[in-house]
């Protein structure tokens, strides 16, 4: 697994790309209640006739799977954002990502100077078996060179994947010592909890990343090991949590709802009304709930925000929700690649349609996120609702449909983000890249704390650090000139979470971010 944390609060300018690659295309995760294949008719339909002879008698030599590819492509742009095709070559990937796990060796890594180091090592993984150590520094994958300039984080990954069972040696370099490591490569989950833990003696923090085939069980002990503790009361992160499978968020939805209630249903012109309700006793039906999104929420997140919502269960804090509430099935084509077609709408208990509209511009779809950024930050909120359809709970709270879920209590962007002088934190992976060093070179002092606690309390960013990190940039050709206050307390706090996350796995991240950052203070508010 490549670690991309150090890029992940990042200033407007690169969040917007990661917006628009995030929800456009197929790696927006997409709603599936199942999947299918589909059989040709015996007689050809124009479209393969076409192909046909373009193959068989066009001028020129072509490559007609991706003549093929485009034309399919072209096909579906005609439709609706989220109807995808998946090549071959993308599938394992992508079916990867659903089910929530692939086969390696359990390692989290990133290239630092054309050099691939161990940023983590999954627990009763391979790599740990086998005795592999963060810092350690990969020279070669079997008979292949990993070092200089033509190593990629997508070449890596295809070298240590593999099928389970089978072995891969390791050349390392630890303490200027080589050392070499044979694994035997095996399942390693792709984890949806990121952060688990008690905010104070009664508020449990739970922030989900995805909703894969393995979700709700992770969600389960989570909230056990919570509630163990003495949880009270719940924040639900769903910030930047592109969705998943339908029936993973149904089943968390349940945890938190009683009787049989409605908790949200499918219909479309070829599908019929498909009703999911709640139906057994859940771990968690009494008791504040908060939930946090964020525009990067969207689908089967939706699902949970809506039917929390509706049914006045839960307050919804952040920023309106992205606004996908498509249903896609996946097909199976004859060669193996898949399809991935939009065949129904989803809604919420009270009817509300979560899809924003879309027409034919897919581009300025993609660029409704954009827009809605920079007008949240001009305006202080989110100032389009007024043209959305209303709604009424049964305790009187007017909500929103047709343009993703509005908050109950908005909180706008934060204006730092805006700083440009925070874009070169990010230029080369500055920061990530510091903060990796900063730790191995410190490991032994910074080993005596031994809580995440311990570490917020004790530690500090200092002035010094950051001379260091500008020196750091400065020997790489980059120029950091933090020039405000809060652009500085921006990099401190990224520092503190990059090194804890280190030391301390996902939740150590988190716990340093939420502790200064707005919604989340918001949200521990709410739940007193």
């Amino acid at each position: 697994m490549n670690n991309n944390k150090s890029t992940t609060a990042i200033p407007l300018l690169f969040s917007i790309a990661v917006v628009i690659g995030m929800f456009i295309g197929y790696k927006l995760h997409s709603n599936m209640p199942n999947a299918g294949s589909i059989t040709s008719s015996s007689r050809p339909n124009s479209l393969q006739e076409v192909l046909q002879l373009v193959q068989q008698r066009y001028v020129d030599k072509i490559d007609i799977d991706s003549t093929s590819t485009e034309a399919i492509n072209d096909l579906l742009s005609t439709l609706d954002p989220h109807s995808v095709y998946i090549p071959i070559s993308e599938l394992m990937e992508v079916n990867e990502d659903m089910e929530g796990q692939f086969f390696g060796v359990g390692i989290e890594f990133n290239i630092f100077n054309d050099t691939v180091h161990v940023l983590a090592v999954v627990k009763d993984g391979p790599a740990e078996k086998a005795g592999v150590q963060v810092g350690d520094k990969i020279i070669k994958v079997n008979d292949s060179v990993a070092t200089g300039s033509k190593i990629s984080s997508d070449l890596f990954k295809k070298w240590v994947k593999g099928p389970s069972g089978s072995a891969v040696t390791l050349k390392l370099i630890r303490n200027n010592e080589q050392l070499a490591k044979t694994l035997t490569r095996s399942g390693i989950p792709l984890s949806s909890v990121d952060a688990a833990y008690l905010a104070n003696n009664k508020t449990g923090y739970l922030r989900l990343n995805r909703f894969s085939g393995n979700t709700f069980q992770e969600f389960m002990d989570a909230m056990q090991m919570l509630k163990d503790k003495g949880m009270e009361s719940l924040i639900l992160d769903l910030r930047d949590n592109g969705g998943g499978i339908l029936e993973e968020a149904v089943d968390i939805v349940d945890e938190f709802i009683g009787g049989d209630q409605l908790l949200v249903y499918t219909m479309g012109n070829n599908h019929p009304k498909k009703e999911y309700k709640a139906k057994r006793r859940g771990i968690f039906e009494e008791g504040k709930i908060t939930v946090l999104i964020n525009e990067g929420s969207a689908s089967a997140s939706e699902i949970i925000a809506g039917a929390l919502q509706d049914l006045d269960r839960a307050t919804i804090i952040g920023r309106r929700s992205f606004g996908k509430g498509l249903v896609q099935e996946q097909y199976t084509l004859s060669d193996g690649s898949a399809l991935r077609l939009t065949t129904a709408r989803y809604y919420t208990p009270l009817g509300r349609s979560i899809q924003k509209p879309y027409d034919k511009d897919h581009f300025k779809y993609q660029m409704e996120i954009v827009n809605r950024l920079h007008g949240d930050q001009l305006n202080n909120k989110d100032t389009s609702n007024s043209s959305l359809q209303q709604f009424k709970t049964l305790k009187g709270k007017k909500l929103f449909g047709g343009g993703g879920i509005t908050p109950d209590q908005q909180i706008p962007i934060d204006s730092t983000l805006f700083d440009s002088s925070l874009n070169k934190l990010y230029e080369k992976n500055t920061i990530g890249n510091f903060s990796y060093r900063y730790y191995i070179a410190h490991k032994v002092e910074l080993s005596k704390y031994k809580t995440v606690n311990e570490f917020e309390n004790g530690f500090k960013i200092d002035d010094s650090i950051i001379r260091e990190l500008q020196q750091f940039g400065a020997s790489n050709n980059v120029s950091i000139n933090l020039k405000s206050n809060s652009a500085l307390e921006f990099a401190k706090t990224r520092i503190k979470a990059l090194i804890a996350r280190i030391a301390y796995g996902e939740s150590g991240y988190f716990f340093i971010l939420n502790n200064n950052e707005p919604m989340f203070k918001a949200a521990l508010k709410a739940t007193l």
